[in-house]
């Protein structure tokens, strides 16, 4: 078996687990029932899952222009989806379209409280 050989199976096998993954966060997002779980199941597995599927297209594509561009793309994904799950998790909190008895810990209440933000506004 050559290095090539061996490079197109590890690309093959991240592009299937990414795909996995991808489709395992959009169940997610069709099975869960409220904001805050659905906001974990578009940014964990999707996240996970779009850079491995990266992976793969690296491992199995192998030219320095291609490498490169979708380094970008994995850095891109992974600064941002999680930025944008946090506030948007913080909007619908403050929004009060989550229900506090699924909440195992609330420490934006809080903090919240501490600044004075009233709910009513």
């Amino acid at each position: 078996m050559t290095w090539s050989s061996v490079l197109d199976v590890a690309g093959a096998v991240c592009l299937l687990l990414g795909s996995f993954l991808c489709l395992a966060g959009a169940v997610g997002l069709i099975r869960f029932p409220d904001t805050l779980s659905r906001l974990h199941a578009a940014t964990k597995p999707q996240t996970l899952g779009l850079i491995l599927i990266l992976a793969g297209l690296a491992l199995t594509l192998r030219t320095w222009a291609a490498v490169t561009t979708l380094v970008l793309l994995a850095a891109t994904q992974f600064f941002t989806s999680p930025v944008s799950a946090h506030l948007v998790g913080r909007a619908a909190y403050r929004n009060r379209c989550v229900d506090p008895d699924t909440l195992d810990v609330d420490e934006l209440s809080d903090a919240l409280d501490r600044s004075g933000w009233d709910p009513t506004r």
